[in-house]
């Protein structure tokens, strides 16, 4: 006797952006096994917003970073290497 097709997979994959933790001074995300702390001060766009919309964070094309309720988008490299990117923030 042959066994039917195989289903369609339940299984979801490991997320490979995630939010760790918010402080009163910035917050951990651990993107690709690597964790990375965005401090309220060089990243003062996240510093009035709600916890879920920090948590609300999409990983384009595996190196593009986007809060779409934030409209903010960062680039891995510029947290891998800082010294190239100087951020200059229009926010108040």
């Amino acid at each position: 006797m042959k066994s039917e097709k195989n289903g369609i997979s339940t299984l979801v994959a490991p997320e490979i952006v995630q939010v760790q933790g918010i402080s009163t001074h910035g917050f951990w995300m651990l993107i690709n096994e690597r964790e990375y702390f965005l401090d309220f001060e060089s990243y003062p766009w996240f510093k009035e917003a709600k916890v879920d919309q920090i948590f609300n964070v999409t990983l384009l094309h595996d190196h593009h970073l986007f809060w779409n309720e934030l409209d903010v988008d960062l680039e891995l490299t510029s947290l891998d290497e800082p010294e190239r990117f100087p951020l200059i923030s229009k926010a108040s």
